[in-house]
């Protein structure tokens, strides 16, 4: 993925991340896994938990420790109705940006 793009990934993370909680629950490993499937690139641990402590911290998802297979526990990630709320507000205000964006990009660049 471009350097461009990874950057976007990295603006629009915490919605990236409640839109994929909104699919379900998941552990951070599986949040990488599903961004990655989606076509949005590669995201690491360093730059993935910092923002879902900040959801976590903002009410946003909730978290819980369960009992691994074998293995380790994992931490799984939960979006809370606040953060479903958010979820609905900041696609609303997504799609009016990706509108204005697509006006100025869309131009005939000739």
């Amino acid at each position: 993925m471009a350097d461009a793009a990874v950057g976007w990934l990295r603006g629009t993370l915490e919605l990236v991340l409640a839109a994929v909680l909104a699919e379900g629950d998941r552990h951070g490993y599986a949040l990488i896994q599903r961004i990655s499937e989606l076509g949005l690139g590669t995201i690491r641990g360093g730059a993935l938990y910092p923002v879902l402590g900040r959801m976590e911290t903002a009410g946003l998802v909730e978290a819980e420790w369960v009992a691994g297979q074998g293995g380790p526990g994992r931490k799984v990630y939960r979006l809370t109705p606040v953060g479903h709320e958010r979820l609905l507000a900041e696609t609303e205000r997504w799609q009016d940006f990706s509108v204005a964006m697509d006006r100025l990009v869309g131009k005939d660049r000739a």
